[in-house]
């Protein structure tokens, strides 16, 4: 390990990227095909945000690695890069790497396992279930890899088959809990679309039943979100909103459009819609508002809540942190926005609105809507990664009441708010496209164009962050409108909180 690299850890370990960055390039001046400098440089760059200039340094690394493991075979390291680039969302480069390694060691579970993921990602699904199969012939008592395998055959319409596969994975007494909620969670979904909808929730809550086991879970603390939203009920004044309200922002300074709403509300295939205008470029679940909150902690160097450090903020302030905001959008985005309307979609930003709104009070919104009693029924059927938002997701009660509180926020603070916003409405968007688009499209200030109609030719091959990433790459169906209605008996226990916004948005 060269002086270069040492110094450079030692800065990530002092949370200084910069620092980092610089000694990381000096490494890879001083030795341009050293793997370790390339990877460490790489990931520094992407962790600072510049996704596009540390990219091909990962890529790099990776090919150089591959190199040298054909004559070892050893393709350990090749599938650690593999896994950096799927954590960036680089499925390709991933997917690229995944097949030089299983070609220079077929041996090996990993290789495959990582293949068939990335394939998947880039809803390629005929190449994710040849990957997977052949993982799973590997290792044919991996309960993981059957339960992934049985995830694949369901994207490729093969719910029978992951069904049998499903249930002869619960048929293990020995399962871990990760093992056993995986399985109740995919054979719930696998059985809702076979229609056999008297054992759906069964599953669910066996699986929710497992879900405190988790170690990711556990790791969560539940209470940061709904206290966070009961502090900004009371602190996001009118007055805070307004603050900047009549400002004249320079030009440099625009403000983007946010699409936001709460999960599994038509968020994925709004933007997809939206984003096949060739006037519209699409920002898919950043941390662009993360990072910019994390920027007015750092400048007002106090504790304190988002509210009071904003009522610290004068006019200088405002502009330099809308100023970072786009500094780190070109670092993640490079030259690919060019002069396009920046649509900011990062659902869970929700619970943001009001830091949005006082940095961006000239900013247009589009908050989607959707049945809630849909809205929770897929929030509860999907798998989620655990955050401090989709912790409360792992159980039917805790989905309907995390609902009603972020909702409950939504209610009370659009009357405040200083941004045009839209409130649009998955079902229209369903039934109407065109006409429900139009009107999106008008408050954009855009003009229509009839090929958004083929939003999903465009998501085939494309990385899509959220969970509806394959549902996207295919044409609108109605068939997830009034899902609810199979499931009518178990509502019963949650509709003290749904019931409001039924009523509220007209849904009765």
């Amino acid at each position: 390990m060269t002086l270069f690299i040492q110094r450079g850890q030692a800065a990530i370990q002092n949370k200084n990227l910069p620092e980092a960055v610089h000694w990381f390039s000096q490494a890879v001046k001083e030795s341009p095909k050293d793997p370790q400098a390339l990877a460490c440089l790489g990931q520094a760059l992407c962790w600072q945000g510049k996704r596009d200039e540390g990219l091909p340094h990962l890529r790099q690394s990776g090919q150089l690695l591959a190199k040298k493991a054909r004559k070892s075979r050893d393709i350990k390291l090749v599938l650690d890069l593999a896994d950096q680039l799927q954590h960036w969302n680089d499925y390709s480069g991933a997917a690229e790497l995944c097949k030089q390694a299983v070609q220079i060691n077929p041996s090996v579970v990993r290789g495959f396992q990582l293949l068939a993921l990335s394939h998947s990602r880039l809803n390629q699904k005929k190449l994710a279930l040849v990957a997977g199969r052949q993982a799973l012939k590997l290792a044919p008592d991996n309960a993981m890899l059957a339960i992934l395998l049985a995830t694949l055959e369901i994207a490729d319409g093969q719910t029978e088959l992951a069904r049998q596969r499903l249930e002869k994975v619960l048929q293990n007494p020995l399962l871990k809990p990760e093992e056993k909620f995986r399985a109740h969670k995919e054979l719930a979904r696998v059985l809702d679309k076979l229609q056999v909808s008297e054992q759906v929730f069964t599953h669910l809550h066996a699986a929710a039943s497992v879900s405190p086991r988790l170690p990711e879970v556990q790791r969560q603390d539940a209470n940061l979100v709904p206290n966070m939203l009961d502090t900004y009920k009371t602190d996001f004044t009118p007055e805070l909103l307004g603050k900047w309200k009549n400002a004249d922002f320079p030009a440099e300074h625009a403000a983007p459009v946010f699409l936001l709403g709460f999960m599994r509300t038509g968020t994925t295939l709004t933007q997809e819609v939206l984003g096949a205008h060739p006037d519209i470029f699409v920002a898919d679940e950043t941390d662009l508002i993360m990072a910019t909150a994390n920027e007015l902690k750092r400048m007002i160097n106090q504790q304190g809540t988002i509210p009071q450090l904003l009522e610290q903020l004068d006019w200088e302030g405002v502009l330099h942190l809308r100023t970072f905001y786009w500094q780190r959008a070109r670092a993640l985005f490079g030259d690919k926005i060019g002069d396009r309307l920046f649509l900011d979609k990062t659902t869970m930003n929700s619970i943001d609105i009001g830091l949005i709104n006082c940095l961006f009070p000239d900013a247009k919104l589009v908050f989607l809507l959707r049945d809630p009693r849909d809205v929770c029924l897929s929030c509860f059927m999907q798998t989620m990664i655990p955050t401090p938002s989709t912790v409360h997701l792992f159980t039917w009660e805790g989905t309907a009441r995390f609902y009603a509180q972020v909702m409950d926020w939504w209610t009370g603070v659009k009357p405040k708010l200083t941004m045009d916003y839209v409130e649009f409405r998955y079902e229209d968007a369903v039934f109407d496209f065109e006409g429900a688009f139009r009107r999106v499209f008008d408050f954009l200030g855009l003009d229509w164009n009839p090929d958004v109609a083929d939003f999903h030719k465009h998501a085939v091959g494309k990385v899509i962050a959220s969970p509806s990433f394959s549902q996207v790459a295919q044409p609108l169906y109605s068939s997830s409108v009034g899902r609810w209605k199979h499931y009518q008996s178990e509502y019963a226990a949650v509709m003290p909180w749904l019931q409001p916004f039924i009523d509220a948005y007209g849904y009765a």
